[in-house]
């Protein structure tokens, strides 16, 4: 197999670029969070709850998008792919910001979402090109620090801007997003998929590389792993507004809290890109998701038996969910894109639909849970965790035999 092109960048510039390429879909859904009372006002008589058809509607167009995204970057290339993907979305956002109604700006975001899985697959894919093993996760950890630090982030970016210049401003800062990543990927990067290592764009070769992927003891746990820890995320995102907004009464000081605990948060990444060369990406998993399956027991039985301080713990406790997060998806990506280094845009694609579109399905419901307080959340949290638990160890198991 043919190397790839030496790049121009260094090391901390290709981790930047490609954590903003992993960082279009978590922006481009977190910064509307707090605008969706505006949108409501002006299009979608629905209300609020109509108006979150705006995320949904992205998640939609982005799975979907994934899924033909990888392919196309192992066929073509993963420039062109990426150049395509970001033409899309900067069109659903021109559309967007245009719509009238909310019929239209639905479609509109189903095409920004779209071209929004362009970056987020072919940076997965790049990484892939470039590295493997713990080296890969390390990388992987340091790019999803940044991932995990703009759902805090963005929420707050969001309410300044349309306060500065109305909710519709903000599609216009999805459009200037994407341009400044156009042109320091086009600037700064060669493509690192030769020629003579693409795969024709041929349906029974598409089946094959799923086939591989499920077939594989370790792709297919990693993948369902990770599906419930993007649920959890989810999960935070759909229910946090109203915790704050109801449980706590802190609506207006919000995005303060949610970007304090997202920018705390944002060491785990760091730690895991640090460690993950010494104790390895499945021991990391496996401990994080013990410590966090003790921590959310005990504030169940913190939440059931009404004890006083509720907020402070709530704080600390969804800090460390954020915190286990930066110890368990990346290293996840890396268990299961490991294996499948010949056909990584393909596997790029089918791990990031699979985890995010399915993650955020499970989610969807949840805000159905929400009784006024933080208990379900946790409650699922909690169950979610132990799942992910017992899959590691069946994972274990699964690799000594073949071992």
């Amino acid at each position: 197999m043919t190397k790839p092109a030496k790049q121009k960048v260094g090391k901390v510039e290709f981790i930047a670029l490609m954590a903003m390429m992993f960082a279009t879909i978590a922006f481009s859904i977190d910064a509307m969070l707090p605008v969706l009372p505006d949108i409501a006002a002006d299009i979608a008589p629905g209300g609020t709850a109509q108006a979150a058809l705006i995320l949904t509607f992205f998640v939609v167009g982005m799975g979907l998008g994934t899924f033909f995204m990888g392919p196309l970057s192992d066929a073509w290339g993963r420039k062109p792919v990426l150049y395509l993907g970001l033409g899309i979305y900067a069109l659903g956002s021109v559309l967007s910001w245009a719509a009238p109604t909310l019929e239209m700006m639905l479609a509109a975001r189903v095409l920004q979402g779209l071209g929004a899985a362009g970056p987020r697959v072919v940076s997965a894919a790049i990484i892939r090109d470039l590295y493997s093993g713990r080296h890969m996760a390390s990388i992987l950890s340091l790019t999803m620090m940044v991932f995990l630090l703009v759902p805090g982030i963005a929420p707050l970016m969001g309410a300044l801007i349309a306060d500065a210049f109305g909710w519709r401003a903000i599609f216009a800062a999805f459009l200037i997003f994407g341009v400044v990543l156009f042109l320091w990927f086009g600037l700064r990067m060669s493509e690192t998929l030769p020629p003579q290592n693409r795969r024709p764009l041929r349906w029974p070769l598409i089946v094959d590389a799923v086939r591989q992927m499920v077939v594989h003891p370790t792709v297919r746990l990693s993948i369902i792993v990770q599906t419930l820890m993007m649920s959890i995320l989810f999960s935070i995102l759909t229910m946090v507004q109203p915790i704050f907004e109801i449980a706590f009464d802190r609506a207006d000081t919000f995005p303060y809290w949610f970007g304090a605990i997202a920018v705390a948060s944002g060491v785990s990444s760091l730690l895991n890109a640090a460690i993950v060369g010494r104790f390895g990406m499945r021991r990391l998993v496996t401990w994080a998701l013990a410590v966090q399956v003790i921590v959310s027991s005990l504030f169940v039985l913190y939440l059931v038996a009404d004890l006083p301080g509720v907020f402070a713990v709530y704080l600390v406790w969804q800090w460390g969910v954020m915190f286990q997060a930066g110890l368990t998806v990346a290293n996840l990506n890396a268990i299961a894109m490991e294996p499948m280094g010949h056909i990584a845009g393909m596997a790029a694609s089918v791990i990031g639909a699979l985890s995010t579109v399915l993650g955020a399905l499970i989610a969807s419901p949840v805000g159905l849970l929400f009784d006024g307080t933080p208990l379900p959340l946790v409650a699922l949290v909690l169950i979610f965790c132990v799942t992910a638990s017992v899959l590691m160890q069946l994972m274990r198991r699964a690799e000594a035999a073949l071992a």
